[in-house]
C-alpha cells in the first residue's frame, strides 16, 4: 500500500474535474487527479467534440448537395464512414494530446484507476491511497435508459451510435431532446429516413415554445420524421432490424433504435453513501457554493442536480477551487447558462422562456420580440431561416434570448452577457453590430423593445 498528500484530490478527470485542476494549480494548490479512463472525459471522448464534428460532416455532405444554389458545381457521391470516422477521431486524438500536455505542464499528478471515497479526505485506487486536504467529486455521468428498456443489439446509447461502421438506411431515435434531435439530424443529413419518439408535446422541450415549433417545422421541411406526445412503449428486434411500440398501439420498423432519453449521474459504488454524502435519485446534493454536507467535500458537473452540459461542469470546477480558496467567486444560476443544441437548424438560449418568465414576473409585466432573420443579410447569404426572440421585463432588464437558424450557437454570448448583467434594451441598443452578420439580427431585437425598431413594422 502506498500514500499520496495533495492540497486538493479531484476524483473525474472530465471537464469539471480537469478545469478544477487547472485552477487549482494556477492558485498554488498541489493536485491529484484520478481518472478511470481518458482524461477529458465524456465530453470530449464519446460526446460534445465527437458529435459536433459529426454534425459538421452533415452539414458539408448538406452543401454538396444544395452547391448548385450557390452557383458551384459540385456533385454528392456518398458518405464514406470511415473518412467521417478519421475525420472525428482525428479531431479528439489532436484535443486529448492537448490536454495531457497542459496537464503535465501545470504539474498536477494524473493517478490513473478506478477510485473510490473511503473518507471525507481520502481516495483509494487500488493500492495506493490519495489524501487530500479537500475533495472535489466530477465523476460525470452515463446515457440513461428507460425503465425495462435493455441496451444491447440494435438498441443502442449515443456512445455505440458514434461508433457504428455504416450509415442506416432507416433509424428510429427515443427522444427528442438535445442528444435525439442532434444525431436526426446527422442521419438525415447522411441520407437516412429518421423518426423521432418524444413523449412530451414538442421537440427540445426544454426551450422556449416558438423555438421548439421553429426547430419542427425545420425538421418536417428537412423530412425527419416525429411522434409527439406518445409514450414508448416496448421494442422487439431481429437479425433484420426493430420494430417500436408507442402506447396508443402505433408501431415503428426501423434499422436500429437510438435511446436518448438523458443522462444519469455517476455515483453509484463509489463510496459517496458509505462516508455519509447526501444522495437524492443519485445525485450528489449539495449547497449553491458546491459544498456536499460534508466540509471540505465538493461536487460538480453532471452529478450536481441542474443542467446537464460540459461548459456548466467545466464553470463549477473553477467555482468549487476558487470557493476552497476564499476567493468568494460568483454564482451563476443555471437559467442564465447559455444552451445550444447543434442541430440543422441549431437551437440556442439563456434566461427564462416566455411561459417562464410570465410565470416569474406576471404575462403584463414582460414584453417579448421576435425577429425574423429573413431580414437579416447574413442568414439570406448563408440559406438559413429562424427567429431571434428577446424577452425584457417592461421598463427593465432583458431576461432570455432565444434563437433558431444555422450558426445561431455562436451568438448567444452577447445574449449571456445581456442577461447576466441584467442590461436595458434602452442600453444595447446604440451598440454597433458589424454589417453583414447574424449578430445585426438580435442588435434588432434589442433595437424594437428600446422603441425603436428599423427593419420591422
Amino acid at each position: 500500500m502506498s500514500e499520496q498528500n495533495f492540497d486538493i484530490v479531484i476524483l473525474g478527470g472530465g471537464s469539471g474535474g480537469y478545469a478544477a485542476a487547472l485552477r487549482a494549480s494556477e492558485l498554488g494548490f498541489t493536485v491529484g487527479l484520478v481518472e478511470k479512463d481518458k482524461l477529458g472525459g465524456t465530453c470530449l471522448h464519446r460526446g460534445c467534440i465527437p458529435t459536433k464534428a459529426l454534425l459538421h460532416s452533415a452539414e458539408v455532405a448538406d452543401v454538396a448537395r444544395d452547391s448548385a444554389k450557390y452557383g458551384v458545381k459540385a456533385t454528392f457521391d456518398s458518405i464514406d464512414i470511415a473518412g467521417v470516422t478519421a475525420y472525428r477521431e482525428g479531431i479528439v486524438a489532436k484535443k486529448y494530446k492537448g490536454l495531457q500536455g497542459l496537464i503535465k505542464a501545470r504539474g498536477i499528478t494524473v493517478i490513473e484507476g478506478e477510485g473510490k471515497l473511503t473518507s471525507p479526505t481520502t481516495v483509494q485506487v487500488g493500492d495506493q491511497t490519495v489524501t487530500g486536504k479537500n475533495v472535489i467529486l466530477a465523476t460525470g455521468s452515463y446515457s440513461r435508459s428507460l425503465p425495462g428498456l435493455d441496451i444491447g443489439g440494435r438498441v443502442i446509447t449515443s456512445e455505440q451510435a458514434l461508433q457504428l461502421d455504416f450509415v442506416p438506411k432507416k433509424v428510429a431515435v427515443l427522444g427528442g431532446g438535445v442528444i435525439g434531435v442532434e444525431f436526426a439530424s446527422v442521419w438525415k443529413s447522411f441520407g437516412s429516413d429518421v423518426t423521432i419518439i418524444e413523449a412530451l408535446p414538442h421537440l427540445v422541450p426544454n426551450e422556449d415554445e416558438a423555438m421548439s415549433k421553429g426547430l419542427e417545422r425545420a425538421f418536417r421541411k428537412r423530412g425527419i420524421n416525429y411522434s409527439l406526445g406518445v409514450r414508448f412503449q416496448g421494442v422487439t428486434q431481429d437479425e433484420n432490424g426493430v420494430v417500436i411500440t408507442l402506447e396508443n398501439g402505433t408501431t415503428i420498423e426501423a434499422e436500429l433504435l437510438l435511446v436518448a432519453v438523458g443522462r444519469g449521474p455517476s455515483t453509484a459504488n463509489l463510496g459517496y453513501e458509505e462516508v455519509g454524502v447526501t444522495i437524492d435519485r443519485g445525485f450528489v446534493i449539495t449547497n449553491d457554493r458546491l459544498e456536499t454536507n460534508i466540509p471540505g467535500l465538493y461536487a460538480v458537473g453532471d452529478i450536481v442536480p441542474g443542467l446537464q452540459l460540459a461548459h456548466r461542469g467545466f464553470q463549477q470546477g473553477i467555482f468549487a477551487v476558487e470557493e476552497i480558496a476564499g476567493l468568494k467567486p460568483v454564482l451563476i444560476p443555471d437559467v442564465n447558462i447559455p444552451k445550444v443544441t447543434y442541430s440543422d437548424p441549431e437551437v440556442a438560449s439563456v434566461g427564462l422562456t416566455e411561459a417562464k418568465a410570465a410565470e416569474e414576473y406576471g404575462a403584463d409585466k414582460i414584453t417579448s420580440y421576435e425577429f425574423n432573420l429573413a431580414g437579416n443579410g447574413k442568414s439570406e447569404i448563408i440559406g438559413t431561416t429562424g427567429n431571434i426572440k428577446v424577452i425584457r421585463v417592461n421598463d427593465g432588464p432583458v431576461i432570455g434570448v432565444h434563437m433558431i437558424g444555422a450558426r445561431v450557437g455562436e451568438l448567444i454570448t452577447e445574449g449571456q452577457l445581456a442577461v447576466n448583467w441584467e442590461a436595458y434594451p434602452e442600453d444595447l441598443a446604440p451598440l454597433i453590430h458589424a454589417h453583414p452578420t447574424q449578430s445585426e439580427a438580435l442588435g434588432e431585437a434589442f433595437l424594437h423593445l428600446a422603441g425603436k425598431p428599423l427593419h420591422a413594422l
